[in-house]
């Protein structure tokens, strides 16, 4: 049966999966708009949000990671979040290439549109400080990503340390074990020999006893019954 902790990282995990899908439906809706400026405003609005709640729900999966009581459990949690935040790097440079595509296509329709005459400088103008924007706003979240992954990659380091040290210690711990039954063993045979001794004086004094006793009585024979 599933714990709580598996069922919140299985939930969270789905929910990473549907803002990843939501974005690259988003990502393909820029490269196919070829305009008005507004349509093209709104999907970077768009596409900027799903990034930050697709941000917090990776950064929720590792606080879950670092929850775990088992290391393998946390490993396994971490690794996913690195292959989440990879797929959300690649689908900010495709953001960004859908942005670049989305402009070429503006600048073709300006150009049809100069020979009209109207207000068509105005509005290309404002076309390009609003794609500028968009782009900022595109370089400063791959910075941010990369940033996050660089603490990511900091943690796995930490956490490889941890587990060099407790191989260590665990080695460390068994030679000292096996020196022990090594002393345990020899101290064993040293105690059976010792019984061994013990049996064979014990074994000595019983006849030097018996062959007190069959003495002193000899005497005593020879003294009380000397013709027998």
């Amino acid at each position: 049966m599933a714990s709580s902790s598996d069922v919140h990282v299985r939930i969270c995990g789905q929910e990473i999966v549907k803002y990843d899908l939501e974005i690259k439906a988003l990502v393909q809706d820029i490269r196919e708009c070829c305009g008005p400026q507004a349509v093209l405003l709104e999907l970077n609005s768009t596409v900027k949000d799903k990034f930050n709640q697709l941000r917090l729900r990776i950064q929720d999966m590792e606080q879950m990671a670092r929850e775990q009581d088992r290391e393998t459990d946390k490993q396994a949690i971490l690794s996913e979040t690195q292959s989440h935040r990879k797929q959300m790097l690649s689908n900010q440079m495709a953001w960004r290439k859908a942005n670049l595509a989305c402009k070429m296509a503006i600048d073709n329709l300006e150009k049809d549109e100069l020979l009209q005459g109207g207000d068509s400088v105005r509005q290309r103008k404002a076309t390009k400080e609003s794609l500028v924007q968009t782009s900022s706003d595109i370089t400063e979240s791959l910075m941010s990503i990369s940033r996050m992954m660089s603490q990511q990659v900091k943690q796995s380091e930490e956490t490889i340390g941890t587990l060099a040290t407790s191989s260590r210690t665990v080695l460390e711990t068994n030679e000292e074990f096996k020196a022990m039954t090594g002393t345990i063993h020899s101290g064993r045979k040293l105690i059976l020999k010792y019984n061994r001794r013990e049996l064979t004086d014990k074994l000595l004094i019983f006849l030097a006893l018996a062959l007190f006793l069959a003495t002193v009585l000899y005497i005593l024979k020879k003294r009380l019954f000397p013709f027998i």
